[in-house]
């Protein structure tokens, strides 16, 4: 099913972005992400605002509002605000999600089509959204855990967790999926926030407390690039790679150079929410039938096919 609605969307989108001429039809979609607080959401940024150009003009009379938010409290009145302001469809990625679940819901009553992006509520059903549009969580930690299974089978690694928030705790299950019927030994898991200069503390204190570590599994590129400042900083050289996730393009970068700390990335990118407005237009303006979860895959990035996923001018 999941195949059948790619399908749809893209051939609608197709027809869209190759020139059809749209009959003039009023319409607006409140966009609501966070605010860049790390590498991540400035991509999130950075493609929200690209895609709503390029909507604007493919579909005249369509108004794109995108709207960031420091944190929870804020994003709920910022949902409330674009209610107010007659929108057709909401797209949002929540800062945490399950805060937001009534502003959303709020919108869903009122007739009007939502879209969540990344970070689903607890309560994940068609009460409070159309479409669900995310990176694989479950995946992101169990591809990133099946590597080191592979590559290092009786590694001892040090993790580096996200935020206490469900994706946090998807990718974690995933990772000890991964990692099953293996040797592989977990010293320690502490939380970096999604935070550079967080995880760069936190694998301060594991350098000091564990004389020998193989490998670094971190959530995120951002936290990869605290961890790898710290490990720089103490002259480590017993610790072999470190493992990330999202895609960023200084990660990227690592891997089609060769370099041996960053030998892979795993995917996850931000674009998703470019993905997501796209697929809502399409649902407004094309009649697709577009509803139900929609998962972009968890790619492992290698040297081989890292050129591929390679955008120098992103933020991230």
């Amino acid at each position: 099913m999941r195949k059948k609605l790619l399908s749809l969307t893209v051939a609608a989108l197709a027809l869209a972005f190759a020139g059809t001429v749209q009959a003039q039809d009023t319409k607006t979609i409140g966009v609501s992400i966070p605010a860049a607080d790390h590498g991540w959401t400035a991509g999130v940024v950075f493609h929200a605002e690209r895609v709503a150009k390029l909507l604007m003009a493919a579909h005249p009379g369509l108004n794109v509002i995108v709207k960031t938010s420091p944190d929870p409290a804020t994003q709920a009145n910022a949902v409330q605000d674009l209610a107010v302001q007659g929108i057709d469809a909401l797209v949002i990625l929540p800062s945490d999600p399950d805060p937001l679940v009534n502003a959303i819901k709020e919108v869903k009553d009122a007739g009007k089509f939502v879209t969540i992006v990344d970070r689903a509520p607890s309560v994940n059903d068609s009460t409070i959204r159309d479409l669900y549009v995310a990176g694989n969580n479950p995946a992101l930690g169990q591809t990133a855990g099946e590597y080191i299974k592979k590559t290092t089978p009786d590694a001892e690694v040090v993790i580096i967790r996200g935020l206490p928030i469900p994706i946090d705790q998807q990718r974690q299950d995933g990772f000890d999926k991964g990692i099953e019927g293996s040797n592989v030994k977990v010293l320690d898991r502490q939380f970096g926030n999604w935070n550079r200069d967080d995880a760069f503390k936190v694998m301060q204190d594991y350098l000091t407390k564990y004389p020998k570590i193989d490998v670094v599994w971190c959530q995120d590129d951002d936290m990869a690039v605290g961890v790898l400042q710290a490990i720089e900083q103490a002259k480590r050289t017993d610790i072999q790679y470190v493992v990330a996730g999202a895609g960023s393009k200084d990660m990227i970068k690592k891997v089609m150079d060769g370099d041996k700390m960053i030998p892979v990335d795993v995917l996850y990118p931000p674009a998703m929410v470019g993905t997501a407005m796209e697929m809502t237009a399409a649902a407004l303006y094309d009649q697709v039938p577009v509803s139900g979860t929609y998962t972009i895959d968890a790619t492992l990035i290698t040297k081989e096919n890292a050129a591929n996923y390679y955008f120098p001018d992103s933020p991230f």
